[in-house]
């Protein structure tokens, strides 16, 4: 099993924890505390995040993309260092916003701005469980699928995205599944619906 992220935090938690240490040995300690509460948060999304355990709806991330105030105060933390870390990740990577794998049917990061999605107005599948859903995408068909990074939606909810896509694409509306294992996974279910499609990059 992946335990990417699980190992991620818990060493964030570690590094947050000797900064507390160190700042209450020199005697800062309102300046320590918010470290030791980042270093708990860190602590805790590792142990929710672990394979063996497994719990995406920690975050109390809503069916529409939003989280509630409380959870955006308790989890600061976590999420807003993971929304700094893949801005820069994807910045210094160079990688594309997104890429397409057949006929309308896009995968890709999540998409912090209007330019980061494909053309066309697409309906969205989104593979996340701490990035939200931006206020200038309420026009597009959205379905929250809440999933750590490095893990997958249960096959329950891969067959559930595999039909709404389906549905959209017999629409003629284009589909972006975005973030994570999420992306992988329910596009190869996708594929393996519809072999007659030609599918260039998950065939690399």
């Amino acid at each position: 099993m992946d335990v990417g992220l699980s190992i991620l935090m818990v060493l964030q938690a570690t590094a947050l924890f000797l900064i507390f240490v160190s700042l209450q040995n020199l005697d800062f300690t309102l300046l320590s505390l918010p470290f030791l509460y980042a270093s708990l948060v860190s602590l805790l999304v590792s142990l929710a995040s672990h394979p063996s355990i497994n719990i995406p709806t920690l975050l109390r991330k809503k069916q529409d993309g939003t989280f509630p105030i409380w959870s955006l105060v308790i989890f600061s933390p976590y999420l807003y260092f993971v929304r700094i870390f893949s801005f820069l990740r994807r910045f210094t990577s160079g990688e594309e916003p997104y890429n397409e794998i057949c006929e309308g049917v896009y995968v890709g990061g999540w998409p912090y701005s209007v330019d980061k999605l494909p053309p066309g107005n697409p309906a969205i599948i989104d593979c996340t469980c701490e990035f939200p859903r931006k206020e200038e995408f309420k026009g597009h068909s959205y379905l929250c699928l809440p999933t750590w990074d490095t893990r997958a939606p249960q096959p329950g909810e891969i067959e559930s995205a595999v039909e709404w896509a389906s549905r959209k694409r017999a629409q003629n509306v284009p589909v972006f599944i975005h973030c994570a294992y999420g992306v992988l996974f329910i596009a190869q279910s996708f594929c393996s619906k519809h072999p007659q499609l030609d599918l260039p990059v998950l065939h690399r």
